[in-house]
């Protein structure tokens, strides 16, 4: 249904309200030429406060706008976080730049230019011109998706994530990446899209590809894969890059229903541990600091009482009140971890404290003073 509303609200989201869109451009002495850029950054962006994820689209002068107002889409219901997108124009230039030997399927001539191009040239002026972090991702359809996979083949990979549509593979593509993503050394993300319209050489190689992937045993590799029915060759991006977003910023995104009912409600072991481990994920993959959401704690907290595993309340109080020091949230459930383990005067105590504080999260000044009054009158306390 989700991903429904993305193809629904597609006209909307590609206005991008209140992005910053920048056209730029970029002299080349790897390509001996000026190249037009597209760049948008995120609304309220700002050089001083973190840092962005840089997401590069080739093909960009039809691609652009569609991964730019789906960016601007998943960020607004904050199910990914604000990114750079940079979009570099291939207009008559897509056969050069993506060119490749007959004889190895590796870059050459202008094509080498090309690759040099971008990791030589384009990412470091990013980095110099705006406030980009470590995760960086790529996004190419057609020759360009099958050209985004030299950056796989190096030691150590420029980009975290590859979403290639519909790829035009060269031949040998077929061994060099199935074998390069058995060996990544760190979390990288790839994400295959074809159609059932795609030509019948596309459409047989991606195929293979994709089963060739899907048997690939990598921690450290996170694989995606859709075929879609009835689109044609030239609209299924439209299709796939809110799939490969969605994917691809998964563990960015709050706690889901399902979240919480298939996997959080079926933990033998803490799930304050899952939400700490959780937002370290988000930091050492994503290169974000995120501040733990409310609708996260309120989740692990539910359960907790739906579970009866009480004692997980001392731990989650104590990350509330280092997220929330302001608010009653970490006194409200270090409060409940005292109740129900019998120190009933230190949670009256506890609770009575919380009042100065200020109110979140649905839990109210009058909640804890009820809580204490509670107390209070069963066992006689002062």
């Amino acid at each position: 249904m989700k991903n429904l509303l993305f193809v629904l609200f597609f006209a909307v989201s590609v206005s991008y309200v209140g992005a910053q869109v920048k056209y730029q451009t970029i002299t080349s002495s790897k390509l001996g030429e000026d190249r037009q850029l597209k760049i948008q950054l995120p609304q309220g962006y700002n050089k001083d406060q973190g840092d962005y994820p840089l997401i590069i689209v080739l093909d960009a002068d039809y691609m652009f706008e569609a991964v730019a107002g789906n960016v601007s889409y998943f960020t607004y219901w904050e199910d990914m976080p604000p990114a750079v997108v940079v979009g570099v124009n291939q207009l008559n230039k897509r056969y050069d730049d993506c060119m490749y030997s007959e004889q190895n399927s590796l870059p050459i001539d202008s094509g080498a230019a090309f690759y040099e191009f971008i990791g030589l040239e384009l990412i470091p002026f990013i980095e110099k011109s705006f406030k980009t972090g470590s995760f960086k991702a790529i996004i190419g359809h057609s020759e360009s998706a099958n050209f985004i996979n030299y950056y796989l083949l190096k030691p150590q990979p420029l980009f975290q994530s590859y979403v290639a549509i519909s790829p035009d593979l060269a031949p040998n593509m077929l061994d060099y990446l199935p074998e390069a993503l058995r060996k990544v050394p760190s979390k990288t993300f790839y994400y295959l899209a074809n159609t059932d319209n795609d030509t019948e050489t596309i459409k047989s190689m991606t195929d293979a590809l994709n089963s060739d992937i899907s048997g690939i045993e990598n921690d450290q590799l996170e694989y995606n894969f859709n075929n879609f029915k009835e689109v044609s060759h030239y609209s299924v991006p439209t299709n796939a890059i809110p799939v490969a977003l969605e994917k691809m910023f998964k563990i960015y995104q709050p706690i889901s229903k399902k979240e919480y009912k298939e996997v959080i409600l079926e933990l033998e072991t803490s799930p304050v541990v899952y939400l700490q481990e959780k937002y370290q994920e988000i930091s050492s993959v994503l290169g974000i600091e995120k501040p733990i959401l409310i609708n996260d704690f309120k989740a692990i907290a539910a359960a907790i009482e739906k579970k009866e595993a009480y004692e997980y309340y001392e731990e989650l109080g104590k990350m509330a009140r280092k997220s929330y020091p302001e608010t009653l949230l970490g006194g409200y459930y270090i409060g409940r971890f005292y109740e129900e383990t019998g120190e009933t005067k230190r949670a009256m105590r506890t609770y009575q404290s919380a009042y100065t504080l200020d109110e979140i999260a649905g839990i109210t000044k009058d909640e804890v003073m009820d809580r204490a009054d509670l107390i209070k009158a069963d066992f006689g306390y002062n």
